[in-house]
């Protein structure tokens, strides 16, 4: 019986839609301090609906996104807060394995957007030293260039923690990260400091026409789509509620996506942006009613 392991969803926008605050910038950062039975019970939402590896969610609450918005001092704080929550979902709702959160530094799907890899990499540091002791593996995500990915990687292998990488994709055309870079020559510039390669927050449909590329690589891959229609709205600096979910990616639509890259090799899967428990619900139900085994670890 072939194991797979099965992530959670999209934190940031399903909080926004149950937040009583209006999106900002710092995107779910600020849920952690003013509304946190929100994000531990959304947690415990995706854990009870088969998700075996949570993240925290202190996706935005990097460095630069914080200091941009005049609030430095918060660094800290959430990420110990991010810990906490996830873990208290754990002891609520059951036994998964809890994800170390590096994500771009500057925002999403901007590569241009960039310093220099040592001050990149001096930056991943910091967060990693953060949340090292409070998390079971690390998951740099939303990589769009792969200077920053092998910032992400080698700040979070470090740690001496399993590392996932997870590159986003040019939504058309032919499989490239939003740098335009090749995934072939971004992972090759990671040798072997990562336990899994993944794709996440593109089209379901560019993840589908990249994986037996990043199959070829050889060890474990995995895919996580966004809905959205498309992300060329959100600028830097700029706020969620300027993109837009597609109408055909309901749970149904979304678990028979997931279980293609399945079929095709990927052994994790699970759900990024617009991608909520009721998606990851129908995705365990069709893994577990094809007989796979549903774990938490590779």
């Amino acid at each position: 019986m072939k194991k797979v392991i099965l992530t959670d969803g999209g934190m940031g926008q399903e909080l926004v839609r149950r937040s009583k605050s209006e999106p900002t910038p710092l995107w779910s950062a600020r849920v952690l301090i003013d509304e946190p039975d929100l994000v531990r019970d959304l947690h415990a939402e995706f854990i009870r609906a088969g998700a075996r590896v949570i993240t925290i969610n202190t996706y935005s609450a990097t460095p630069e996104r914080l200091a941009r918005e005049g609030a430095e001092d918060l660094f800290k704080p959430l990420q110990k807060r991010g810990i906490e929550l996830a873990r208290q979902a754990c002891d609520e709702a059951g036994e998964a394995a809890i994800a170390g959160c590096l994500s771009p530094l500057f925002g999403s799907y901007a590569p241009a957007l960039t310093i220099s890899y040592q001050e990149t990499l001096d930056i991943y540091r910091r967060i990693v030293a953060e949340q090292a002791d409070g998390v079971d593996l690390f998951l740099c995500e939303t990589m769009a260039s792969a200077d920053e990915a092998r910032a992400a990687v080698t700040a979070a292998s470090e740690s001496g923690k399993p590392v996932w990488v997870s590159w986003t994709l040019a939504d058309h055309g032919t499989p490239r990260l939003r740098s335009g870079e090749a995934l072939a020559a971004a992972s090759s510039a990671l040798g072997d400091l990562v336990a899994a390669r993944l794709i996440n927050c593109c089209r379901p449909e560019a993840i589908t026409a990249a994986l037996p590329e990043l199959i070829d690589l050889g060890g474990p891959v995995g895919a996580y789509a966004n809905g959205f229609t498309s992300t060329e709205a959100l600028k830097h600096g700029g706020t969620v509620d300027v993109l837009h979910a597609r109408h055909d990616l309901d749970p149904e639509a979304y678990a028979g996506q997931a279980m293609g890259w399945v079929a095709a090799g990927a052994d994790i899967v699970g759900g990024c942006c617009e991608v909520g428990p009721a998606h990851i619900a129908a995705l365990r139900g069709r893994l577990e009613q094809a007989g796979y085994q549903i774990s938490g670890v590779l």
